[in-house]
């Protein structure tokens, strides 16, 4: 949780020095390479059926989607604030889409779970002044949450098909190659005209805020079940903005906590009710 907390601060440092197609690219790219050994120590041979190539090609599109609005909503936006909105929002979506979609019924407390959800988002995007929810950040990070819901739910039916390691390196490595033919001829190789800072951040988001950080989740969902480590997510935010303040300076906004604990609470209402 903390190295995918901090990776939206050094996605905000990324977003100041090239373009979005530059950065998706290389960001997949070296998601690829640290997969690698990954693979290699899992000893597990690669395997794709037509099943899961459907799968892996769905998710591909949607982290390519979501790759994009991310950029875009923490170019323009906060990068702690954007975690916030993006983290607590998805679940809400995947289970407001569960329900619209696909027939799930509520429970009361479900119920009113989903509402204090609208209540958080609507806080955190600003609905009560429509000049701040029609600043740009606030529709990429709705897109973002819609995307990645996308993603949660193809992630969820793919584990009958394929590993979730498997799953993810294609995944990256499918992206490489159409973010390549996209970026191709607008400055892929600028990143080496970068300094430093540039580099750490770039390395860190693509290996240990992505690879590394996925490989652990899939681990101790394994050992702990996918509820406990799935409660291990709200930290993502705290990280975030913790981080956001020390390497970016940003100030942690009031609307964005409260939006934010009302998310938390509303998460925690649908995904315990069980526990009664």
């Amino acid at each position: 949780m903390l190295l995918w907390g901090v990776g939206w601060s050094a996605l905000k440092i990324l977003t100041v020095e090239l373009d979005a197609d530059v950065i998706i690219f290389w960001r997949f790219f070296f998601m690829s390479l640290a997969f690698v050994p990954i693979l290699y120590l899992l000893k597990k041979p690669l395997s794709l059926s037509k099943k899961s190539l459907l799968f892996v090609g769905a998710s591909s599109v949607l982290n390519i989607a979501f790759m994009v609005f991310s950029f875009f909503g923490i170019k323009y936006g906060y990068a702690g604030g954007g975690s916030v909105i993006i983290t607590t929002l998805t679940p809400l979506v995947t289970f407001l889409v569960g329900v619209l979609f696909f027939g799930t019924k509520l429970s009361s407390k479900e119920y009113f779970g989903l509402f204090l959800g609208l209540v958080g988002g609507a806080v955190m995007l600003q609905l009560n002044d429509l000049a701040l929810f029609m600043q740009p950040q606030n529709l990429y990070f709705l897109l973002c949450a819609l995307s990645w819901a996308g993603v949660t739910l193809l992630a969820q039916h793919s584990k009958e098909h394929i590993h979730p390691i498997h799953y993810s390196f294609y995944i990256s490595v499918v992206a490489t190659v159409v973010t390549f033919f996209y970026g191709y001829g607008d400055g892929l190789m600028l990143v080496f005209e970068q300094d430093s800072r540039f580099w750490i951040a770039l390395i860190y988001l693509a290996v240990l805020g992505q690879t590394i950080a996925t490989t652990i989740f899939f681990m101790a969902s394994g050992v702990l079940g996918s509820e406990k480590t799935s409660a291990f997510m709200f930290l993502v935010p705290l990280f975030a903005l913790i981080s956001a303040y020390f390497v970016l300076d940003e100030e942690i906004l009031l609307h964005i906590v409260v939006g934010g604990l009302f998310s938390i609470v509303a998460i925690l209402f649908i995904n315990y009710k069980k526990r009664d």
